[in-house]
């Protein structure tokens, strides 16, 4: 069985190292990597001197190079895409699930209720893993059906246990138990589990916020799988108003964020209360899980005071850490004042195509000042940041979700956890800092099962943020992987400022 997965997973490595029919080099000789206002920057798949992966940062000649000499606003470039749809992120074409270990009746509500035809890439990957107890890392580049990579065979070993003459269990204790970082990302978890697990009588409950008042008045049902963020997760269990004494399946989501050290130590002690087992695979203790678009550079250390490394089974894409490959992205070189005008152009155009739009921040204060600016000029904009009340943070993105609203401005808060399939345009009006929200952006378009006809745009206004375009730059010159993606945003900080106190002394 561990042969035919490691073959399966060296061919898709070979299918996806190979650009498909849409740009064959072969098929088709004027084939743009990256093309930009000064041509002498262009980049074709045809040129002899077409750089590799070992060209060095710093050696190529690149267009942002220049980005720092104030002359060089208006200057722009466009990452082409080499893939006309999602086809990359699919599993072979004699893949089912059914193959994976999933049983019929459990993969047909995905595939009746998503339009699933095929499992994606990491579904074939990680099914297969899970299905067999094994600890498991998912990581695999946004809107690749990863929730439905873990959801799928946790439910299927809680139903293979259900066969067995039935353990009794009190209310509020959990078979599985997912853990997020944000409350929009656990509704989103927790209304597919609901859809997935309501023909096999499973019972699927959501906890967010208002711990203070869940403990004072707790409710008390049949739980099967407990979704939640982690804070009132962790102070629901200290209470004992739920217990995990029954729990076999842990699931960290955007692993890379609860790994953040700004959670870690909590979540560290948290998870001391299972019994994880020691084997790499086994039919007693608790299986852990933990999924991600990028890759925590601390995570092994922080598995170390909870399980044995060696015993976690490591799942990970071809395309992860890599751009986008079927999205255009185009970087812009422009004065901060330009930004407003350039952005009102944009939203207007996707507007009478009927596209959403969804435009970045770095800070609330961006976010707010965006929203109001396109109210002046009478476009309708949703503004969501981390300030607002939870309630009113669900209904102003339902009103998005649903298109009433076709334009929603935010902070990073919105780059991960939301549905965002219908979403057409993405706008960077602040460019990010970190290249895991940047990947973690762009990831909000072009996803499985979304619109097609993505577009990414990035105004690139303060110097700061040019080390970051020029190694993206780079990246797609050299069809490698993005450089320096860590998830843990506040161990960076936390760096940079002892780095810069060294400086200073």
């Amino acid at each position: 069985m561990l042969n035919r997965n490691i073959k399966s997973s060296l061919a898709i490595v070979r299918r996806l190292s190979t650009p498909s029919t849409a740009v064959n080099p072969k098929r088709d000789k004027k084939i743009p990597i990256i093309t930009c206002k000064r041509k002498e920057f262009d980049l074709y798949y045809e040129q002899d001197n077409f750089p590799d992966e070992s060209a060095k940062f710093g050696s190529l000649s690149m267009c942002s190079t220049g980005w720092h000499h104030y002359k060089a606003k208006g200057d722009f470039f466009q990452i082409h895409p080499i893939e006309a749809n999602n086809s990359w992120r699919l599993s072979s074409p004699e893949v089912d699930f059914v193959k994976l270990g999933v049983r019929e009746e459990i993969a047909k509500p995905a595939e009746e209720i998503y339009d699933i035809k095929q499992p994606s890439m990491i579904q074939e990957l990680a099914i297969p893993e899970i299905v067999k107890g094994f600890h498991t890392t998912i990581a695999a580049e946004t809107g690749c059906g990863k929730t439905m990579a873990y959801l799928l065979p946790i439910i299927e070993q809680i139903l293979r246990r259900s066969q067995n003459p039935p353990v009794a269990r009190n209310f509020n204790t959990p078979l599985a138990l997912v853990i997020s970082p944000s409350r929009e990302l656990a509704i989103q978890i927790g209304e597919v589990a609901q859809k997935l697990c309501e023909p096999h009588g499973l019972k699927v409950k959501m906890v967010m916020g208002g711990a203070r008042q869940k403990i004072m008045n707790p409710t008390f049902d049949d739980v099967d799988i407990l979704i939640g963020t982690f804070g009132v997760i962790n102070k629901l269990t200290a209470t004992q108003i739920y217990r995990m004494g029954s729990v076999r399946h842990v699931v960290l989501d955007e692993a890379d964020t609860l790994l953040d050290d700004s959670f870690s130590d909590r979540l560290s002690y948290f998870l001391q209360r299972f019994a994880f087992h020691k084997n790499q695979t086994s039919d007693t203790g608790v299986q852990l899980i933990m999924v991600s678009a990028t890759i925590p550079v601390n995570r092994d250390d922080m598995l170390l005071k909870i399980i044995d490394v060696s015993a976690v089974k490591h799942i990970q894409t071809p395309n992860l850490h890599k751009i986008i490959p079927n999205v255009p992205q185009k970087f812009m070189r422009m004065s901060k004042i330009n930004r407003p005008p350039t952005m009102l152009s944009i939203v207007k155009s996707a507007l009478k195509q009927d596209q959403s739009v969804l435009v970045f921040g770095n800070k609330t204060p961006t976010a707010d000042y965006v929203a109001l600016f396109l109210k002046e000029f009478n476009i309708d904009c949703i503004n969501l940041n981390s300030s607002m009340p939870m309630a009113i943070r669900e209904s102003q993105y339902e009103r998005f979700r649903r298109g009433e609203v076709k334009v929603l401005s935010t902070t990073d808060m919105g780059s991960r956890g939301l549905d965002t399939r219908h979403i057409s345009h993405v706008i960077n009006f602040d460019f990010p800092l970190f290249m895991a929200d940047y990947i973690h952006r762009c990831g909000r378009t072009g996803r499985l099962g979304g619109v097609t006809n993505c577009t990414i745009t990035n105004f690139v206004s303060s110097l700061r943020e040019l080390k970051l375009v020029q190694e993206i730059e780079h990246a797609a010159r050299t069809r490698c992987v993005l450089p320096n993606v860590d998830g843990n945003i506040t161990g960076i900080i936390r760096k940079n400022i002892i780095r810069s106190m060294r400086r200073e002394e």
